[in-house]
């Protein structure tokens, strides 16, 4: 009861109408962004952070929730109708309901993704309201070893599963880890990694990092791979009739259930994400379609609705160990950490007792964001047509000239600026060459805090390395990365067996 009366408290919180117009803003943003290619709820968090210290905290959050779940949301717009996901959770999308626009059905494939996504947004926020307290609880019994071997299993699991190659996923990892530990020794005071230059003495900032490998050089890649002419938008049918069918409603109803069931759990595992969780649910429908089997890969409505659900359920999911354990899962959630710690507020098992108000606030403002966004992207679905008209020299240009704005406003300092440009290059260059940028930003949050939990239990246990292996949780984290990685490279070869990979090459390699 206790919780309920939190979660109404929320409510009263969020149905003040300047909180309402936060929410309203940051899921337009969300879908807007989402519908572009290119530009995901990660970079325009980003580009954001520095824009928004002068709001309250609640009021930052909330604006940084809706444009979480938005550019879920708007992510299967650009999968429809131009072959071309914006986010990579939105590839599986891409393979049926591009098919069923170009046969004429754009509007069932663009409503089906909106109601299953309102759906199994809204279920997995009811889970998140149950499960996250009961995480907390739980979470605030571990010793320092447990959270240290926590933060292990998410560096080894984001280092391998994200990406295309394991290899690449961990070097990225490692220069998010070196980054993390510029700046001055907490305990010994000593300067390190700062090559003698003063401004690196309190580190990099994580916000001019997270800009520039989510703007700039996102920015810079799309840029060097953008090609001339118009962009071809499969045009969507006209009037409301021409929206879902009683077949389509019978059809999509338990690819919604289903995928809710299947995207809130996987969201919530370190590196499970929405990707993971949408592949694995276009595989059921897949398997569990009987006679309709040879419909997929021609537009089959059951390959939109199960994926679209488990997509925003994990996003959802994804919450559970960001605000319990503040461990970020996704790029975006590395992101949303960085919000929290702009304002001085640790994501964590005390989260929920420190910051009560604010994290049921942020709750309830997800329940009322998944009713805008059902509100707006059914019937303004053309206006999210001729977004995607916008030329994308001036977009760059823009996200450009903002990012550069908003790592100046940080400090200040034209340092920040020229620390923007390098992180943007190697962010260019990291993906020219299929390199993850996500486990960079994961490296860069978690590195320190995982260096101070090792250093107290060292202290702890003067200096005993099996201190760190010797308890219950620890060793069932640690075995529990075996499985972890095993698992997600099965289910990387079987997703390139079943030719996953192959079409989202090709739908994402002919840019724009």
């Amino acid at each position: 009861m206790d919780n309920f009366s939190a979660l109404l408290e929320g409510f009263a919180t969020v149905l003040h109408p300047m909180y309402l117009l936060y929410a309203l803003f940051g899921v337009f943003i969300g879908t807007a962004v989402g519908v572009l290619p290119g530009i995901g709820p990660a970079m325009t968090i980003a580009l954001l952070l520095p824009l928004t210290y002068t709001l309250e905290p609640t009021a930052a959050i909330i604006v940084f929730a809706g444009i979480y779940y938005g550019g879920m949301y708007g992510g299967s717009t650009t999968s429809i109708l131009l072959n071309t996901p914006g986010e990579s959770a939105s590839i599986v999308t891409a393979l049926e309901g591009n098919r069923m626009a170009r046969a004429g059905r754009g509007a069932a494939a663009l409503a089906t993704a909106a109601i299953g996504s309102f759906v199994a947004g809204s279920i997995a926020t009811v889970a998140l309201t149950f499960v996250a307290p009961v995480v907390a609880r739980w979470a605030v019994q571990l010793g320092e070893p447990d959270y240290f071997a926590l933060m292990v299993v998410a560096f080894i699991t984001v280092g391998a599963l994200l990406g295309s190659s394991v290899p690449r996923g961990l070097a990225s990892l490692s220069l998010g880890l070196f980054l993390g530990l510029v700046g001055t020794d907490t305990l010994t005071g000593q300067q390190r990694f700062t090559f003698g230059v003063p401004n690196l003495a309190d580190g990099i900032d994580v916000v001019v990092v997270a800009v520039g490998l989510f703007a700039v050089g996102e920015a810079l890649y799309v840029g060097s791979r953008m090609r001339h002419g118009p962009i071809e938008v499969i045009p969507v049918e006209k009037g409301w009739r021409s929206w879902m069918k009683r077949d389509d409603w019978r059809r999509s109803w338990k690819p919604w259930l289903r995928g809710t069931a299947i995207g809130f759990p996987v969201g919530t595992i370190p590196a499970g994400g929405a990707d993971v969780a949408t592949f694995l649910s276009y595989a059921a429908e897949r398997r569990l379609s009987g006679s309709r089997r040879k419909e997929f890969g021609k537009g089959a409505i059951e390959g939109v609705a199960g994926p679209e659900a488990a997509n925003n359920a994990a996003a959802a999911g994804v919450l559970v160990p960001l605000l319990t354990l503040g461990l970020p899962t996704t790029a975006t959630a590395a992101i949303m950490v960085v919000a929290f710690q702009s304002y001085g507020i640790q994501p964590g098992p005390m989260l929920l007792r420190n910051e009560s108000a604010l994290v049921w606030a942020l709750v309830a403002s997800l329940y009322i964001g998944n009713l805008m966004l059902l509100v707006l992207n059914l019937p303004l679905v053309g206006m999210w047509v001729r977004v995607l008209s916008i030329p994308r020299h001036y977009l760059y240009a823009g996200i450009l000239m903002f990012g550069a704005l908003g790592s100046y406003a940080l400090n200040f300092s034209p340092v920040d600026v020229l620390l923007l440009l390098v992180v943007g290059l190697i962010g260019f260059f990291m993906r020219r060459y299929g390199y993850p940028v996500a486990p960079m930003v994961i490296g860069m949050i978690l590195g320190p805090m995982a260096e101070d939990r090792l250093r107290r239990s060292l202290a702890i246990s003067q200096g005993d390395l099996t201190y760190l292996v010797t308890s219950p949780f620890a060793a069932t984290a640690y075995a529990a990365i075996v499985v972890l990685v095993v698992a997600g490279i099965w289910l990387r070869r079987r997703e390139q067996a079943t030719g996953v990979t192959a079409t989202a090459t090709a739908s994402v390699g002919d840019d724009r």
